[in-house]
């Protein structure tokens, strides 16, 4: 279950996804939540909700731009529901699992995989520090290392990324550790690293490849999550709409870029299900550029041509719009030809909204459901200052009063 989002920062948003998470696992056995987020930071995320042991590691979950995305009062709350959930399981098997999808965060993987070797294979760990040296000048800055890469004059990281990569793999699968939460930590995080080294290599070489690479990754990660959950694991995946939906039905797949929806529409059929989420107007948490402080943004009545536009005419404040095959056929093929439909991201530049926030999609063809809510506000972000989760019996600590709520 795919479940979308038109803003990376609107409340409703991750409130609907909450309480739909929250009854796909209490009663229809889903295990698995997996988000737009690096694998390191919902780890520690993972470690609060399934009660495994804390790891030591500098800075706090998601204290990296965008930091409001995950850093809010409604993810705390689901987080800490989800505690209280696998609290009461006492196979620790069965508890639901919080993991990231993303590969951003290239400098929190390289000090996981250091810190899981130094413990379980020092050996391994002194090879690994050497053939993560060559990334060390762009760790807390890769993206410069792409502009390098561009600019030529030096060898690039990427034979030293697989080849940490394919040992770790392999040092698992010989010492018989294949199911271990440790080792599919550590690979995880290694498979960042080698995706990450390549995304920012080719971020300055065109949109299509970088684009086409963070979705197979976060893909990838999925699979693998589930596949060491076993068989007939269930998971629900919290993701932007532009990666949640089937890009195949959107200007993405005219321009050859494949998403999530996509590749997951592909190897599970209709055992995927994915659902779109949108608003007409009503307030944001945004950045006005990468990198800067976030801002709670206006948004605007959607644009008159847009699928948000059509929703916001139906005058309903809110509703569930089943695009499945068989259901509501004359409205759906209505809506099927290409229209805008509004994408905002950490980034948000109202005064240019049209150019840069709307791309054109069919909606029966992106999303099996469509879920709507005509006003929205800004999440709520956490409080700045909080200690590693696990220390103090919360995940995120000292988070604002009515985080606790």
């Amino acid at each position: 279950m795919l479940l979308g989002e038109a803003t990376h920062g609107t409340s409703e948003f991750h409130r609907a996804r909450a309480r739909i998470t929250e009854r796909l696992i209490a009663r229809h056995g889903f295990t698995v939540v997996a988000v737009e987020a690096d694998w390191p930071d919902a780890e520690q995320i993972d470690r609060y909700v399934r009660d495994r042991p804390p790891v030591d590691r500098d800075g706090a979950a998601f204290s990296r731009f965008p930091d409001w995305m995950w850093r809010n009062e409604e993810v705390a709350g689901f987080v800490d529901w989800l505690r209280r959930h696998n609290d009461g399981i006492e196979d620790s098997r069965r508890r639901v699992g919080f993991h990231g999808l993303d590969l951003y965060g290239l400098d929190g993987s390289i000090a996981a995989v250091l810190d899981h070797l130094d413990r379980v294979d020092p050996e391994a760990a002194a090879v690994a520090r050497e053939r993560y040296g060559c990334l060390a000048p762009w760790r807390q800055a890769p993206e410069t290392y792409g502009r390098a890469a561009l600019a030529g004059g030096f060898a690039s990281c990427e034979k030293a990324a697989v080849d940490m990569l394919r040992d770790l793999l392999d040092r698992r699968l010989s010492r018989g550790t294949a199911g271990g939460e440790g080792w599919l930590d550590a690979e995880q995080n290694a498979r960042l690293i080698a995706s990450a080294e390549e995304y920012y290599r080719t971020l300055y070489m065109g949109a299509t490849n970088s684009w086409n690479l963070r979705d197979r990754h976060m893909f990838e990660t999925l699979r693998s999550v589930m596949e060491a959950r076993g068989p007939g694991t269930k998971a629900v995946v919290w993701a932007h709409n532009a990666h949640a939906g089937n890009s195949a039905a959107t200007e993405m797949g005219r321009r050859g870029q494949v998403n999530l929806g996509m590749l997951c529409r592909e190897a599970f059929g209709t055992e995927a299900a994915l659902v779109g989420f949108g608003t007409d107007r009503g307030t944001v948490a945004a950045a006005s550029r990468w990198d800067g402080p976030m801002e709670v943004m206006e948004v605007p009545p959607a644009h008159p041509d847009s699928y948000e536009h059509l929703c916001a005419l139906a005058g309903k404040p809110r509703f569930l719009l089943d695009l499945r095959p068989g259901r509501n056929e004359t409205l759906v093929e209505e809506l099927r030809r290409f229209r805008p439909e509004r994408a905002i991201g950490a980034v948000y530049r109202p005064a240019a909204e049209r150019e840069n926030h709307y791309f054109q999609a069919s909606l029966p063809g992106q999303f099996d459901l469509y879920v709507w809510f005509d006003r929205t506000a800004a999440i709520r972000p956490l409080a700045p200052t909080a200690p590693l989760p696990g220390r103090t019996g919360s995940w995120a600590g000292t988070a604002t009063p009515t985080a606790r709520r």
